[in-house]
């Protein structure tokens, strides 16, 4: 990687507010989540497991930061679409399938947007 592009990152990632860090977090999931099901398209079965691999550590991470006594209801709910993510991804990678992946990026795409709109309207009543 290009020096000023992983420096630019990290001081990206190390100014932003948490919930920025959240957003970046589900673009990746995201991103690697699409890039899996294009590996899988393309026959690439190594590109394919790193891309899964990564799109789970990132949603294993997100499961262990959420908090259950504030969270309640809402962090179970969380919990429980992150388990059905590792598991559909961990079948799509095993049967070199990218239905479940696409599934996984369903899921994903609708908790950003949740995120997205949650976050902006936090902000417009702070102000």
């Amino acid at each position: 990687m290009n020096y000023g592009v992983g420096a630019y990152k990290k001081t990206s990632v190390n100014t932003a507010s948490k919930e920025q860090i959240l957003l970046m977090l589900y673009q990746a999931a995201i991103k690697n989540c699409k890039k899996a099901i294009d590996a899988i398209d393309e026959g690439d079965v190594a590109k394919k497991g790193e891309y899964i691999s990564k799109l789970q550590d990132i949603v294993v991470e997100l499961n262990n930061s959420l908090d259950f006594k504030v969270g309640g209801d809402i962090a179970n709910e969380l919990a429980s679409l992150y388990d059905f993510v590792l598991f559909s991804s961990t079948k799509a990678n095993l049967n070199i399938d990218s239905k479940p992946l696409q599934d996984c990026l369903n899921v994903i795409n609708t908790l950003y947007d949740g995120w997205v709109e949650a976050i902006r309207s936090l902000k417009d009543k702070q102000e």
